[in-house]
């Protein structure tokens, strides 16, 4: 049987479930042995059929049910077939279903005439030719079936109409907003149809073209780019370019921007929306100050290497003055070795006052060497490839004997090549290696770990190198005093050193575009983290001059 149930949806005015059944017959007779010989008719021939013994009863039914093709008996107690028949065209769920009446003895046309204004749709008296009254049957329920897909038809399209005349409204609404504020705009503004005929323009076009359809004129070098407009039209992407447009008021040809953006409905372009944006003044102003940075540059490049000359100048002088400097340090700590050797030997106090100053000038060579190797780093060098395995491992045998003395554990992760200044790197790492074993805890075995690993900052590729150790550590609130000259957190009495190394590991990241930093707790030991670009820029001096 074929069901459709539209009452599955509880009610909760009246209370009941409502079930309609599409595609079924309905016999109406008050004699059971025709209710049963049609119903039998109808069903062998692939019919559902439903039932009622009486006028009332029908009409309870077809207020809960659907039916195809209505069977009706004229004669019956009670409500009569044509009673029956204008009381359905009363219901307009049921005004439209067919009906056939069937009588055997309202055979006068007089009753016949009565059944068609009743409503029926044919009469057939009995006795019934089967064959003739299933033709009948079954042309009226696909009559039925018919009216009733042409109803859903006409439903859709009602729907459609009315979402078309909606989206119309709301596309008129939206054409009208845009081109309001398209008028307020103080640029050049316009929209051009999918076929690429000008549709609309603001009041500013006129400014630049006397015709609505025609585009403005532009320099003979700028002629292309319509050309170039409508290609991108064609290929259905926005379109940026610099125009320059005769004004009608003035004569004059002026720098615009031109931009032409595609307004997309579903997969389609239903228009284009474009402006000139005025840029004469701004392109002015950027050609003077693109001459204006262009002096500028040639002014640092000159300052460059009159900075060059001096620091030059300032490195040997640094050299030479630590050359004058170191020779009357070692004259002392030579003279004043053979003076506590040989003359107070046995002079206990006078002894004590030599060391000290053998020591004190110790110190002072050590300040001038550090001093040396930081004026160095303002001079010019050459990046090359680097191998910081090798070089790491090269730095850990020349410290050998004092790894070995402290009995510390150095571990090397494998580290990628880079651009870098060897001699300076070598220092970074000589400089902090040597802090991690200077700073070691007592008691506690040194543990020095290095390692690497490649990271991309901004779309460009960095190394950033650890050097972690199990040391002293420090408070974190003096991480920018550590890198700051001749600034300690410990007594020179109890870990020697002059204050500068980490001094020049700072300035060797930054000549190599890199930074340093630092990660430590006090008692738990220190990490120092230095991230270098992996491929570097050499020369600069070419950049400024090709701009």
């Amino acid at each position: 049987m074929d069901y459709a149930i539209f009452s599955g949806q509880y009610c909760p005015d009246f209370q009941v479930y409502l079930i309609s059944i599409i595609n079924m017959i309905l016999i109406v007779d008050d004699k059971a042995e025709n209710l049963f010989s049609l119903r039998r008719t109808l069903e062998i021939n692939g019919f559902e059929v439903d039932s009622a013994d009486s006028g009332e009863a029908a009409l309870k039914k077809i207020l809960n049910s659907t039916y195809s093709l209505i069977i009706l008996d004229v004669q019956m107690p009670g409500m009569d077939g044509f009673e029956v028949a204008e009381a359905i065209s009363g219901y307009s769920k049921a005004k439209d279903i067919p009906i056939i009446f069937l009588s055997a003895v309202n055979t006068d046309k007089k009753f016949i005439t009565k059944g068609y204004t009743s409503g029926g749709v044919d009469y057939v008296t009995k006795p019934v030719d089967p064959d003739i009254f299933l033709l009948k049957v079954k042309t009226l329920n696909r009559l039925y079936e018919q009216n009733r897909e042409l109803g859903k038809i006409q439903m859709a399209l009602l729907e459609e109409v009315e979402v078309r005349k909606k989206a119309e409204e709301g596309l008129n609404k939206s054409v009208n907003e845009l081109r309001s504020i398209l008028e307020a705009m103080p640029q050049v503004a316009f929209t051009i149809k999918p076929n690429g005929e000008i549709e609309y323009v603001n009041q500013q076009w006129f400014i630049y073209s006397r015709e609505a359809n025609v585009m403005p004129e532009v320099t003979p070098g700028d002629e292309g780019t319509w050309d170039r407009m409508r290609e991108a039209m064609a290929a259905q992407r926005s379109f940026l370019a610099e125009v320059r447009m005769r004004n009608l008021l003035s004569g004059q040809f002026r720098c615009h921007l031109l931009k032409l953006i595609p307004v997309w409905q579903g997969d389609e372009v239903a228009k284009w929306v474009g402006s000139f944006t005025d840029i004469q003044e701004q392109k002015a102003a950027n050609e003077i100050l693109e001459a204006k940075v262009k002096e500028r540059t040639i002014e640092l490049l000159t300052k460059n290497k009159e900075l060059e000359s001096s620091n030059h100048e300032l490195q040997q002088f640094a050299s030479v003055a630590s050359h004058d400097l170191k020779e009357p340090l070692r004259k002392i700590q030579v003279f004043s070795s053979i003076i506590k050797d040989k003359l107070i030997a046995k002079v206990p106090e006078a002894r004590d006052k030599m060391d000290r100053i053998i020591e004190a000038s110790q110190r002072m060579s050590v300040l001038i060497n550090d001093l040396l190797d930081y004026s160095r780093l303002s001079v010019r060098s050459l990046f090359r490839p680097t191998d910081l395995n090798k070089l790491v491992n090269e730095i850990v045998e020349d410290l050998e004997f004092t790894i070995s003395e402290k009995q510390a554990v150095v571990t090397i992760s494998d580290m990628p090549v880079i651009d870098a200044i060897p001699g300076q790197l070598r220092q970074v790492f000589q400089n902090l290696v040597t802090n991690s074993l200077k700073f070691a805890r007592k008691d506690v075995v040194p543990v020095i770990h290095i390692f690497a690993e490649v990271v991309s900052i901004d779309g460009e590729d960095y190394c950033r190198v650890t050097v972690k150790d199990n040391g002293i550590g420090f408070d974190e609130k003096y991480l920018e005093k550590i890198f700051t000259m001749f600034q300690r957190l410990n007594s020179a009495e109890a870990y020697e050193g002059t204050g500068i190394g980490l001094a020049i590991v700072k300035k060797i990241m930054e000549k190599h575009n890199g930074y340093i930093t630092a990660e430590s707790h006090e008692d738990e030991g220190a990490a120092f983290i230095m991230t270098l670009p992996l491929h570097q820029v050499e020369n600069m001096e070419q950049a400024f001059t090709e701009m």
